[in-house]
């Protein structure tokens, strides 16, 4: 697993094996969430639209956000509403303003209770609009509100004299009198013409007049994050931390998993693999301890990353195995020579394998298991032995582990001369034996007579 890629399978692997201790967290993560939520009040959100009519920039849209959200227009909000403890500087995180499409800038308002942010977006809306007409009549003074008005109307008193000078004028009697009434008349067109460019060029005149598009919806469910939105966070926050420190835990695992590699390791060779029927759950079982039961109910008593026991095949099958093990150890070791069996401390398949290998030997050659500890691993001196046979399980051991060990006998002066790695399987279940048919049955009882009779 530590030099693998990680694929769905391990993924599945995890939420099969460890689906008992993630529902317990997903739960403890739901309720850290609910608790998050008790410290954030809930919010409500109102928003209320200005429409500004005309010709309007992208760049324009976006000053006329930002001046809505300015301080200025923040402290007069605070200032109308008058609200205990609320200032312009508290409102700035309270409020928003956004240019959409249509020349719609959205003003959105949040606040503890419904009520006060229809309140806040309807007083922002209306500060804005006023505050903006302010800026676009070029100051703060009436007189600088009334000054194009005042010129409309001195260029229309201008305009009725003109018509009076030009009827006074002398109608074409004189060469003096058509010039003049031709001067008049170019005076005239000259002052319609800069009136329309000073119309068509005054900002005010076609922006000024913005307008809110009705008071705000008052809303009716809470703001995000809400307490659901808290609840649904804190489960999905934790699983998905669950399962990333199983892919971690998983990643930086070291355990050696394949016989080269456990043989390099130890420096020897090897015999053969053997198979145990996986008693783990039956032997877990009946451990005592109220640890052993909360392990054992969450279901991490048993390694998640390891495969699923294979379905192996009959007795006889696994017996074979551990028949052709003893065979190489009577070829290569002398008649005499016994062994000592080294199993890794805590391994349980390889112990059971062991005590398997001690009784399908009998005696040829004369094994004896000892446990080690891989921590402070120590081999008894070399007496009747003289050699030792490491027996474990794959993936339950490192490689420093095992050179561990290595050491260990080398200290004793015993020799590695072989490796056995066991493996847990699935055992069949047993068939019953069908009793012999009637035909059977004679011959059998003759060849054991023939049998009996020639010796």
């Amino acid at each position: 697993m530590s030099d693998d890629t990680i694929r769905l399978a391990t993924i599945g692997r995890i939420l099969r094996r460890r689906r008992r201790l993630l529902a317990v967290l997903v739960v403890v993560g739901a309720l850290v969430g609910y608790g998050a939520s008790v410290l954030f009040p809930p919010r409500y959100t109102a928003s209320a639209a200005v429409l500004l009519p005309g010709q309007w920039e992208e760049r324009e849209l976006l000053t006329q956000a930002e001046i809505a959200t300015s301080s200025a227009v923040l402290d007069r909000t605070a200032g109308s509403l008058n609200w205990k403890g609320v200032n312009g500087i508290e409102l700035q995180d309270r409020v928003s303003a956004k240019a959409s499409n249509g020349n719609i800038i959205k003003i959105a308002g949040t606040a503890d209770t419904p009520e006060h942010a229809q309140q806040l977006s309807d007083r922002m809306a209306k500060e804005f609009v006023t505050f903006a007409a302010r800026i676009a009549g070029g100051g703060t003074e009436p007189q600088a509100a009334t000054g194009p008005e005042e010129l409309r109307k001195r260029v229309v008193e201008t305009n009725r004299r003109i018509s009076d000078l030009a009827g006074a004028a002398d109608p074409g009697r004189t060469v003096e009198s058509v010039q003049a009434r031709t001067a008049l008349e170019k005076l005239r067109t000259s002052l319609e013409d800069a009136m329309k460019k000073l119309e068509e060029a005054d900002p005010a005149a076609d922006k000024a007049s913005m307008v809110v598009m009705g008071p705000a919806a008052r809303p009716t469910g809470e703001a995000p994050p809400t307490r659901m939105q808290f609840v649904v966070g804190g489960a999905l926050l934790f699983f998905l931390l669950a399962v990333i420190g199983h892919l971690a835990a998983a990643r930086v695992n070291r355990r050696l998993r394949t016989e080269p590699e456990i043989a390099a390791a130890l420096g020897s060779t090897l015999l053969g693999t053997v198979d145990v029927p996986d008693e783990r759950r039956t032997h877990q079982s009946q451990v005592p301890g109220a640890r052993a039961r909360v392990r054992r109910l969450l279901g991490i008593d048993t390694r998640w990353d390891v495969p699923a026991p294979q379905m192996s095949g009959d007795e006889s099958g696994r017996r074979l195995r551990y028949r052709r093990v003893c065979i190489r150890l009577r070829t290569q070791l002398p008649a005499a020579r016994g062994l000592l069996v080294l199993v890794p401390e805590g391994d349980e398949i390889a112990l059971r394998a062991a005590g398997q290998l001690v009784a399908e030997a009998d005696g040829k050659p004369p094994l004896r298991v000892v446990e080690v500890s891989v921590d402070r691993p120590v081999v008894p001196d070399r007496a009747a032995e003289s050699g030792a046979l490491v027996v474990l399980s794959a993936g339950s051991r490192t490689a420093g582990e095992l050179a561990g060990i290595a050491e260990a006998c080398a200290d004793g002066r015993h020799e590695v001369v072989g490796i056995v790695v066991a493996g847990a399987v699935r055992a069949r279940p047993a068939r019953p034996a069908d009793p012999p048919s009637e035909k059977a049955a004679p011959a059998l009882a003759a060849r054991g007579q023939a049998t009996g009779g020639s010796s």
